[in-house]
């Protein structure tokens, strides 16, 4: 009888059941190997064997909870929630690396992950591309039980890719225009609106999944940025925030505005759950963090943008994790006007966050990246005549993958997963000290 454990939190390999322990400090805590799960014949010694290790797992999953949902420990945000949120650019909080804030992204984090774990990605199930479980179960169903939010909204992105006249002979999962994308949740529970500070209304995007989402990708150009503005802004003319001269990317615009004639665009959707959210709590102070990662990193860049400007009082910030460039300087001097704060958490050794375009140095020093600055003029006008410099946004919690002791030889794909990014938050400590003895997640080997 071959014997299956599931958790929603990866556990070390059998071969090496070792927890994760730091560079610059030597302590380490090891844990007895469990026995292996083949071939594995029932005996009593064997399902003691099997017990043991099940309440193992089960500790360590309560543990995780624990450390990633603060809102079950003593720890509050309470009055200081504007400076987490970004409200004063995260001065001071990030090298070293605040212990608040660190729980605030990975709690972030685990929502994206959500996203993720919720998307149908069997192309021969008849729920291929929407969500997999109903919205007043999808957290709990997600292994994220006590988080105290409830999601009130499921978001779908449409392609703006013309398909052509012989689409309905390729295969479904090639055509799809339409995927779900990620959701709205609320904080509901009391005592975590009081940990809180606020009651925190969360945006989750996941990252790339569908073919017509990869071939968005690759519309690298920069676009005007003409998304409707239902305020009076100085910059709108027409009901359309054309003045302004920001530009963004051709794929990520087209993923965020597109619509078909029986399905609004994510745009729409999102603006209308805000709306409503915001009529339902009139008087209460809210807050809106949008988070993701890869495309949805993006995308919550652009929501957060729209958004602060439909609903110019409500505190915005983007917590995003491995995400591309987006749009030009004149975009983020939009971000920063209307006060939308980002906090990027970037792997240096993820290649994606140095896509799409070129970056010229000028007043926002960005590591890594393609930059213009020193090449030939001729080159330089070429590059912005093709539409394609590009500008880093936010603020930005730099780590490496060549810092934890657990990763290995990474190659492109691992160094850009959700969960390396989430083990690399766990871990960072500081510049000086990348990675911490305390550092509790696992990494599936």
């Amino acid at each position: 009888m071959k014997l299956t454990i599931k958790t929603p939190h990866p556990l070390p390999s059998p071969q090496s059941n070792t927890l994760l322990k730091p560079r610059c400090i030597t302590t380490t805590t090891q844990t007895s190997k469990p026995t292996s799960n083949k071939n594995l014949h029932m005996s009593n010694d064997t399902r003691q064997a099997a017990l043991r290790l099940e309440k193992m797992i089960n500790l360590e999953e309560e543990h995780n909870t624990n450390n990633y949902f603060p809102s079950m420990q003593s720890s509050k945000l309470g009055k200081r929630w504007k400076e987490y949120h970004g409200m004063s650019n995260w001065e001071g909080l990030l090298d070293p690396l605040d212990d608040n804030l660190r729980a605030e992204i990975l709690r972030y984090g685990h929502f994206v992950e959500t996203a993720y774990k919720s998307f149908e990605f069997d192309p021969s199930s008849p729920n291929f591309a929407n969500s997999r479980f109903p919205k007043k179960a999808l957290l709990e169903r997600c292994g994220l039980p006590k988080t105290r939010y409830k999601v009130t909204k499921y978001l779908r992105a449409t392609s703006g890719i013309q398909l052509p006249s012989w689409v309905d002979k390729v295969p479904r999962w090639v055509a799809k225009q339409t995927s779900y994308v990620g959701y709205v949740a609320v904080c509901h529970d009391k005592e975590e609106i009081k940990r809180l500070g606020r009651r925190d209304v969360v945006v989750a995007y996941r990252g790339t999944t569908t073919c017509l989402e990869w071939l968005e990708n690759f519309r690298a150009s920069l676009t005007n940025l003409p998304i409707p503005c239902s305020s009076k802004r100085a910059f709108e003319k027409n009901g359309v925030m054309d003045g302004s001269g920001a530009m963004v990317e051709s794929g990520f615009l087209s993923l965020y505005t597109s619509s078909l004639p029986a399905k609004v665009s994510l745009q729409e959707m999102v603006r209308r759950e805000i709306s409503r959210i915001l009529d339902t709590y009139r008087g209460e102070q809210l807050s809106l963090t949008v988070t993701g990662h890869s495309l949805g990193a993006a995308l919550a860049t652009l929501t957060a943008y729209d958004v602060k400007t439909a609903f110019p009082e409500l505190p915005v910030t983007v917590i995003s994790f491995g995400g591309p460039r987006v749009g030009d300087r004149r975009f983020r001097r939009q971000l920063e006007r209307q006060g939308t704060k980002v906090l990027r958490i970037v792997n240096s050794d993820d290649v994606i966050t140095k896509l799409p375009g070129f970056v010229f140095d000028d007043d926002v020093a960005s590591a890594g990246g393609v930059h213009v600055a020193g090449f030939p003029s001729w080159i330089q006008k070429r590059v912005e005549e093709a539409q394609l410099v590009y500008a880093e946004v936010g603020k930005e919690l730099r780590l490496c993958s060549r810092d934890s002791p657990y990763l290995g030889n990474t190659n492109v794909a691992t160094c850009h997963e959700l969960n390396t990014y989430l083990h690399l938050v766990d871990g960072f400590v500081s510049s000086t000290c990348p990675f911490r003895a305390s550092a509790k997640r696992f990494l599936q080997r």
